[in-house]
């Protein structure tokens, strides 16, 4: 879809997850200065020890009592995820993710070598995983389990139960967790953000994978980090050595300003992104055969399209050449992201605002 746009004029992208803030200055300014004062070389496979030590020390604010030997700095979350499915399973072994999902879990999974099984989440319950959908699912083949929370692409936040219930699924069947809290810090309306590794005997299974990409709006500078048990982080780390040897040495230096210094930062942009989530979907409303659930966190909105009569993959090609405007089609996100649309609401509201009044002619026309 992306590549389509490419050769169309006037485009409106509500489609990729880009924040439209900036790299905080006090950020990029220690970037710079890393350069400067000759961070320039390898680092550890597993990063530099004060940022391990500083994430360490972050995920106590999620109730994790962990230090740096359980943590390991990957080029983005994409790479921990996939870092994290090669230390924990098997060519042959079976891999639960939830549907809807971000599609890179399958190109994960295929180059692991481990098949696939949907477990599936619907509208009609906020597309909140559900322990159940899980358990029908188990054979003797499964080893891990993938979730994400907040959700890319529904904003579904998981509630403490709800992961509790989880968890009682992964013990009881001794699965190994990967949990994508990316979005942990974009969060709304009073939330707080639960990681399923904070739950009791879940530390030792579960690997929490998050980024600085979307907290500080860092997409560019490439810099993830799982946390687990420290032996399966270790085994990343070597993994590590034949993939990339390690991340750049003055992007993570920043990160560790971006750490230890002022969250404001954060707040300001969580907050324009709250502002940004109400006028778009007050703004849909207005657009007829077109419905949206309110996501509890991320920045995406996921409408519900099924009222046009026509597939997710027709109507993001009828918005491109109709209105010029970019979303994604939820087909995208797997088999229950049929009927629906992905829409990014992190770009500027000027865009936001600009695609919503195309899509309201459009439509009416």
């Amino acid at each position: 879809m992306f590549d389509l746009a490419a050769s169309y004029e006037d485009v409106i992208s509500l489609g990729i997850g880009e924040p439209g803030f900036q790299t905080p200055p006090h950020i990029v300014e220690a970037g710079v200065k890393a350069l400067r004062e000759g961070h320039t070389k390898y680092t550890p496979n597993a990063g530099i020890p004060n940022l391990r030590e500083a994430i360490a020390h972050k995920m106590s604010d999620y109730g994790l009592n962990v230090n740096g030997e359980n943590v390991m700095v990957t080029t983005g979350a994409d790479e921990a995820i996939l870092l994290s499915l090669l230390a924990i399973t098997d060519p042959g072994d079976e891999v639960i993710i939830p549907d809807p999902c971000w599609p890179n879990y399958f190109g994960h999974a295929a180059i692991a070598g481990v098949y696939v099984k949907l477990a599936k989440a619907y509208e009609e319950d906020h597309f909140h995983l559900r322990a159940e959908s899980i358990e029908s699912l188990l054979t003797p083949r499964t080893k891990a389990l993938i979730i994400n929370t907040p959700s890319n692409p529904t904003g579904a936040a998981l509630s403490r139960q709800e992961l509790e219930e989880i968890s009682e699924i992964a013990l009881k069947h001794d699965l190994k967790v990967i949990s994508d809290e990316t979005y942990s810090e974009i969060i709304y309306d009073g939330r707080k953000h639960v990681s399923i590794a904070s739950l009791p005997d879940m530390a030792g299974r579960t690997i929490v994978v998050n980024s600085f990409s979307k907290t500080y709006a860092m997409t560019g500078w490439r810099v993830g980090f799982a946390v687990g048990d420290s032996n399966a982080i270790t085994q990343m780390a070597k993994l590590q050595e034949s993939v990339s040897s390690c991340v750049n040495a003055s992007a993570q230096q920043a990160c560790l300003t971006a750490l230890s210094g002022p969250q404001d930062c954060v707040r300001e942009m969580v907050e324009g992104y709250k502002e940004r989530r109400d006028f778009l979907l007050s703004g849909l409303q207005d657009i007829e055969g077109i419905s949206c659930i309110v996501p509890e966190g991320s920045f995406y909105a996921f409408p519900n399209i099924k009222k046009l009569g026509i597939s997710s993959k027709e109507a993001a090609m009828m918005f491109l050449k109709k209105a010029r405007v970019v979303v994604v089609p939820g087909s995208a996100f797997g088999e229950s992201g049929e009927g629906y649309i992905r829409i990014s609401f992190c770009g500027s509201r000027e865009d936001i605002e600009e695609g919503l009044n195309r899509l309201r002619q459009a439509m009416n026309n």
